[in-house]
């Protein structure tokens, strides 16, 4: 780490009340995939560079979920490029209808076009070829993954774990501009399709959850201040993409939802979790009900402890990407 970045990260922690975190890791890195609906909200990449930036993730695919997935899996293909990480594999998930803007459309539908495999085949494959190893990180509606199970439930059960952004357990989304919490609500990635979220609770695989009790982290004007004083092609890339979002929803702070469930992946202590018995009603709300627990929740989160933890790897990322990554026209 250069002098001029340990000084950003020293800033940091001191404007945020924490002391910087130091990197060292030496385990093993576990495998993952990432089944994400990049384009539409900005956390989605914020979570997948997150995931890139990690030396504990070992990155083995990457799956688009829900509305446009042949355009989200080239929006994924130019991050992938952008980023210097092309050798992971991308397959394009099912398409469904989507009522939610693809806010990064533009960026995009600049990269260029490839072919890709089926997500469903992709992730069945993966898991029979490393069973009880693999994480997978859902941060998306869950229709590839109802669609896995009923493909093939006894090999979706060899995951290692599911870790995902979803639900509403005591706490619903912030009253937008007064960060008053609701009651529970229908949250989105469960809603979208309740039937294959409720699979997913019955699949018997390990679930760790982060709903919106612990994932409204604000990404506020200090911290997207600090993005803009280092130049990589991921803090490019986000940059560019927070602005396209900005423009296209008229909001102007992000909320990186999809990124708590990627660092929980790596460190489990950044949002502790309790065992809950959930089941999802036909609305797409995520009931406590008695029972043996089928999920981990993590129920509250400290933002300090997050971004202590998020910002040295966004800012200090070693990702290079190719001269090559727009399309010719």
């Amino acid at each position: 780490m250069n002098i001029k970045l340990a000084i950003l990260i020293l800033i940091a922690g001191s404007l945020m009340g924490i002391k910087p975190y130091l990197l060292a890791q030496t385990t093993t890195p576990q495998k993952v995939i990432i089944d994400t609906d990049i384009g539409d909200d900005v956390d989605d990449v914020f979570a997948v560079g997150l995931a890139l930036s990690s030396p504990e993730l070992d990155v083995i695919g990457i799956t688009s979920a829900w509305g446009e997935t042949a355009l989200r899996s080239r929006m994924l293909d130019r991050l992938l490029c952008e980023t210097g990480r092309s050798n992971i594999p991308i397959s394009t998930g099912i398409k469904t209808v989507s009522k939610a803007a693809f806010s990064q459309a533009v960026w995009a539908q600049a990269g260029p076009e490839r072919l890709h495999g089926d997500a469903v085949t992709f992730l069945l494959d993966e898991i029979r070829k490393n069973p009880g190893e693999i994480t997978l990180i859902a941060v998306a509606p869950l229709t590839n993954i109802g669609a896995a199970i009923d493909s093939d439930p006894a090999t979706f059960k060899k995951l290692k774990r599911v870790v995902l952004m979803g639900g509403s357990i005591r706490r619903g989304y912030e009253a937008s501009g007064i960060g008053i919490s609701q009651k529970p609500e229908a949250e989105y990635n469960i809603a979208m399709d309740s039937s294959a979220a409720k699979k997913l609770l019955q699949s018997g695989v390990p679930i760790y959850m982060m709903p919106l009790d612990s994932t409204q982290l604000k990404f506020d004007e200090t911290k997207r201040d600090m993005l803009s004083t280092v130049s990589t092609p991921l803090t490019d890339s986000l940059q560019l993409l927070i602005a396209e979002w900005q423009h296209a929803t008229h909001n102007v702070t992000p909320t990186l939802f999809d990124a708590v469930a990627v660092a929980y992946a790596i460190r489990p202590d950044i949002c502790p979790t309790t065992p809950l018995h959930l089941e999802v009603d036909e609305a797409g709300y995520t009931r406590e009900k008695p029972g043996v627990a089928n999920a981990n929740v993590c129920l509250s989160s400290d933002s300090g402890h997050f971004f202590q933890f998020l910002m040295p790897r966004l800012l200090d990322q070693k990702l290079h990407g190719s001269a090559s990554c727009i399309a010719t026209q």
